[in-house]
């Protein structure tokens, strides 16, 4: 089989790793693939299955105008036509699209010929943007217009911003007529919680299923590594953790702060992902890392902890809750999107909460062994071996 797989970065950040693992999986089998992706630089290893294009020249403009006008995924005439050129020269027999927002492709330009061509799609879903008017996510503003329409969007100021205008029920009624059009459309969610919500939307009468995320579990593993010297954290303590690549209110910073003051001195709350500007605004009882793309750096932190606590308000399948199981710590969170589905239900506290996340931690139960064990079902091969299968039977149809 040939699959090409379309999203805006390759071999990079979480999206951009699940491409090529993916491709590494065909390439074992025997199959041919290829990533399209029109955003920042493909690692060198990963060569083997980059088609970048539009790239800088496309993006910047393309984001310049939806924080003006709220059109993001409208722009990118020029790239999108190369990208179609690229699709028909490849001839793949499956399109497996995955983010197709990030100010990259033009997405009536891309869906207007996928229509036209007729070749199988599956689309990954990593987010909510495909059924909405303009959000990626929308739980953390309580908002339920997605589903019949939106409007006068709550989360304009969020991303993709747009700083002027509001365009959001226009962009669901174009975003509606594309993404409803394609008649040979299989929709995969990493989480059973979007999967949900992809029902109750437009959406709806596409073919839909469940496939985890998964990790590497060569990678994040038990660790030992002197984390207490190296970022000045106190031995005698027992560390709080927390893991995000954007620290915000959303992910769920403000309670973090809380429960570092709710907590006695016995524990040490640990922020990974922070911005400088983040760091220096930390209270004394906080020790604040700046985001590491150093995997046995932040294993090794995981392996340090005595537990992670995500207490995030929005999210579909978060990694980092797989990634602390495997190098054998516990996860605490909060009961919103996709976060409750890879850890134990009593380890799971209502949103906002903090008091719950405090008591949660001095009850600890959940074992370094039941956590290994845990991990077994999280292995990236055994995941992603799935989206073969899929692609093989839709190819059969």
């Amino acid at each position: 089989m040939k699959i090409l797989q379309i999203n805006s970065v390759c071999g990079i950040r979480s999206t951009g790793r699940i491409c090529t693992d993916i491709a590494e999986i065909l390439e074992r089998e025997g199959h041919d693939c290829k990533i399209a992706f029109g955003r920042l630089e493909c690692p060198e290893k990963y060569q083997r299955f980059a088609m970048p294009f539009g790239g800088n020249a496309s993006v910047l403009p393309h984001m310049l105008s939806a924080v003006a006008l709220d059109n993001a995924g409208f722009l990118s005439r020029r790239a999108t036509k190369t990208l179609i050129q690229k699709i028909r020269e490849f001839s793949p027999d499956v399109i497996h699209l995955h983010n197709v927002h990030g100010f990259y492709v033009n997405i009536e330009l891309l869906f207007d010929y996928l229509k036209e061509c007729g070749i199988p799609v599956v689309w990954t879903l990593h987010d909510c943007w495909s059924f909405t008017g303009h959000c990626a996510y929308f739980d953390y503003a309580k908002c339920e217009k997605w589903k019949a329409g939106c409007h006068s969007c709550p989360q304009k100021l969020d991303y993709p911003q747009s700083y002027l205008l509001d365009r959001s029920k226009q962009n669901y009624k174009r975003k509606k007529e594309l993404f409803t059009s394609l008649k040979n459309l299989t929709l995969v969610t990493p989480s059973q919680w979007l999967a949900d919500r992809v029902a109750q939307s437009y959406l709806k009468d596409a073919s839909c299923r469940v496939i985890h995320n998964g990790i590497d579990l060569s990678v994040f593993r038990p660790v030992c590594m002197d984390v207490h010297e190296k970022f000045g954290i106190p031995k005698d303590k027992k560390i709080v953790l927390g893991v995000a690549s954007v620290w915000e209110a959303r992910k769920g910073l403000p309670d973090f702060l809380t429960l570092a003051e709710l907590l006695d001195d016995g524990y040490q709350v640990v922020l990974v992902g922070l911005s400088p500007k983040q760091i220096q605004a930390l209270p004394q009882k906080v020790i604040g890392i700046s985001r590491t793309n150093n995997t046995e750096e932040l294993a090794a932190l995981y392996s340090a902890a005595t537990v992670l606590v995500n207490p995030t308000y929005d999210d579909n399948y978060p990694t980092v809750n797989l990634e602390a199981q495997a190098c054998g710590t516990p996860v605490i969170t909060y009961r919103t999107g996709g976060s409750v589905e890879s850890v134990p239900a009593e380890h799971v506290v209502d949103a906002g909460n903090v008091e719950g996340l405090k008591q949660a931690i001095l009850t600890l139960r959940d074992t370094e062994e039941a956590c290994l064990e845990r991990a077994k079902s999280f292995d990236k091969t055994q995941k992603y071996y799935e989206y073969l299968r899929l692609y093989e039977e839709i190819v059969k149809q």
